[in-house]
């Protein structure tokens, strides 16, 4: 016997909670597709910062005025200041405060510093600029990169990537744990329970990340327990915060975390595009969300003597201490009296 397709057997199976989840998927797929086309369709240098070095025996107005005619440059692309000798200059690019260094030749002949462990699509915008510029004025440039990435770390991107799969490990535990046990913990020992065990699984995340990276790849070598614990914290703070939303939003919480570090903090995380080539919105965003700021500390420790470690990490605890904050918050203290009553009886 054939059976029918009715209304009501249609009803039983797309209820109501289905069709708002399913919108639910649908606004974050559009979401994920604007956010990252929005991002990445149109690249473009905004304020740059570099610093000027004016040649030996020279006025310090000659690099004044030089980075006061790259200031104006149409569009703004760079962000100039004086640096008062070459190794002022490094100093600068080394603690990531520019992202290159213009030494002007006492002739036509000027250099121009980058670090592409940084990120390679930056150092390639600072050359292309640059060499318009000194074309203009009948000068040439040489650019030497200071800070280069690894031979295996392709352009600088493994910081990104390694820092996505901590994100996503961080998210997806998570939602594991809420979905196998309850959004909501019945009380505050076994929400400790959960935190305790996300803050296991975030140490062997953390040393399982830095060893793929480190030995199986060699996409980079050096500081393998700090870039360990960056993992740890990066996983745990994800976990916590998406936690603490499950907590509050029920499964909701779920697709608010995949919107927060997913469609929104992927694209802005300065990945294949550093902050000062994506649009607005997406650079002012990307250094307070964890993927942004993973990806900045993984390159602070690999590349940078740990410059700017310490804010990105900042962030990452903020995230760690919110998240446990709102989830012991949005937890009971004790069970209901009524299933407290039913379990001792099953005793």
């Amino acid at each position: 016997m054939k059976s029918r397709l009715t209304r009501t057997s249609i009803s039983e199976v797309v209820t109501t909670r289905a069709v708002v989840m399913l919108l639910g998927v649908f606004v974050l797929q559009l979401g994920f597709i604007a956010s990252y086309i929005g991002a990445f369709h149109s690249p473009a240098p905004r304020h740059i910062p570099v610093a000027v070095v004016a040649p030996a025996g020279a006025s310090p107005t000659t690099a004044k005025q030089v980075a006061e005619q790259l200031d104006a440059l149409k569009g703004h692309p760079l962000d100039a200041s004086v640096a008062t000798s070459e190794s002022a200059g490094r100093r600068q690019l080394e603690d990531r405060d520019v992202a290159g260094v213009l030494l002007l030749g006492a002739d036509t002949k000027d250099r121009l510093l980058v670090a592409s462990a940084g990120g390679g699509a930056l150092a390639d915008a600072l050359t292309k600029i640059a060499d318009s510029v000194e074309e203009q004025q009948g000068r040439t440039v040489t650019v030497t990169d200071a800070i280069a990435a690894d031979a295996k770390d392709a352009r600088g991107l493994s910081a990104f990537y390694l820092a996505v799969g901590w994100v996503v490990g961080g998210y997806l535990a998570s939602a594991i744990l809420g979905i196998s046990g309850g959004a909501k913990p019945g009380n505050r020992t076994r929400a400790s329970a959960r935190l305790i065990g996300l803050a296991a699984y975030a140490v062997l995340s953390g040393l399982g990340g830095a060893l793929i990276a480190e030995t199986m790849f060699a996409a980079f070598s050096g500081s393998f327990w700090t870039l360990a614990g960056l993992g740890a914290l990066t996983v745990f703070a994800v976990g916590a915060f998406s936690m603490a939303l499950q907590v509050w939003l029920g499964l909701i919480g779920i697709g608010v975390a995949i919107l927060l570090f997913v469609v929104l903090g992927n694209p802005s995380a300065g990945g294949a595009y550093p902050a000062p080539l994506l649009p607005p919105f997406w650079a002012a965003i990307g250094s307070w969300l964890p993927p942004g700021a993973a990806t900045s500390a993984v390159r602070g420790i690999i590349y940078f003597g740990n410059a700017g470690l310490a804010p990105a990490a900042g962030v990452l605890a903020a995230y760690a201490a919110v998240g446990v904050g709102l989830t012991y918050a949005g937890t009971p203290r004790r069970l209901p009296e009524v299933l407290e009553v039913g379990a001792q009886d099953d005793d």
